[in-house]
């Protein structure tokens, strides 16, 4: 990558860590709703992966979304204003912090029902297939969502009709509260994959740069040889599993030692000793993201809510 481009993935990191700070702040104060999902601590896997993609590439994720849709080309404006339910949000208010989705920018949504995205991955694919391109689909998802039936079903069919998918599991060690050697016969999500006669492949998701090049040769792999991949990729949340979690599951002590791996400082430490930037410019990358925070937040908090009309709004595609 280019000094351009390594900086613009520190400033994505930066602003996916605000974002999500500023949007725990406002869920507190009572001006979001419903269930929220931070992916403080998970920066390095959406950035790295998706920097790894072609644009015409899909992406699809679960309902920790809020930075896979920052990534994607998302404004922050927009994501802000989503999560305040403002009519200027990136699903017009009415999808919140689990529906972010930009069709035009190849972003296919945040979903909230655990795994139901995994079979709509595989029609993507589908489509592609029939279409006769070599579009690569990148399916994101939770470690939890391994252990139900739309991951087998999905996996199956998606080595049985050769389909390009690439399989992302973020395995951040627990689904809800249920850590990940409790609920799985395997340890390493990407064994299932063996199953199915599937290629697979693991990678430390704290550092931006490593998620990358395992992201870039999986999605070269699966558009090369026209079969799908699963690559796990491990990391760690460091808030809860949603706002309202109590976190009596994990101790503070093994919090604390998975925050040591902090992928924002992992990556300032790598872009310092690599004489990529200096210290001041990072400091002003930092300084441009809380300007643009703010900014976003003042621009959702004075923007509509969407019209009563709305309800009715984009329930049937017109022919």
């Amino acid at each position: 990558m280019k000094k351009e481009q390594l900086l613009d993935l520190y400033h994505q990191m930066v602003l996916i860590r605000r974002v999500e700070e500023r949007g725990a702040e406002l869920y507190q104060a009572g001006k979001i709703g419903g269930f929220m999902h931070l992916y403080i601590g998970q920066e390095a896997v959406s950035t790295g992966l998706i920097a790894a993609r072609e644009p015409r590439d899909r992406v699809i994720t679960a309902y920790r979304d809020h930075g896979v849709a920052l990534n994607c080309g998302l404004s922050a404006d927009s994501v802000m204003a989503e999560l305040l339910g403002k009519a200027t949000g990136t699903s017009k208010g009415k999808g919140g912090s689990m529906h972010m989705a930009d069709t035009e920018k190849n972003m296919w949504g945040g979903h909230a029902i655990v795994g139901g995205h995994l079979p709509i991955a595989a029609g993507f694919a589908v489509g592609d297939q029939y279409a006769k391109n070599d579009n690569v689909t990148i399916c994101m998802f939770g470690d939890g969502a391994t252990n139900i039936g739309y991951f087998h079903e999905a996996l199956n069919l998606a080595k049985t009709w050769g389909l390009r998918v690439l399989w992302v599991c973020e395995n951040n060690q627990y689904g809800m509260g249920t850590a990940v050697k409790r609920a799985s016969a395997v340890d390493e999500i990407r064994q299932k994959a063996e199953g199915y006669g599937m290629k697979n492949a693991e990678v430390d998701g704290m550092d931006v740069m490593k998620v990358y090049e395992a992201s870039k040769a999986a999605i070269d792999y699966v558009r090369r040889e026209g079969q799908p991949y699963l690559l796990e990729i491990n990391t760690y949340r460091f808030r809860g599993h949603s706002m309202g979690d109590p976190e009596r599951y994990r101790k503070s002590e093994e919090v604390k030692k998975w925050q040591e791996s902090d992928p924002i400082g992992i990556f300032n430490k790598y872009l310092l000793e690599k004489k990529i930037a200096t210290r001041k410019a990072l400091d002003e990358i930092e300084a441009r993201v809380e300007e643009e925070v703010a900014k976003a937040v003042e621009f959702a908090e004075t923007s509509p809510e969407p019209a009563l009309s709305e309800l009715f709004a984009d329930i049937y595609a017109d022919n």
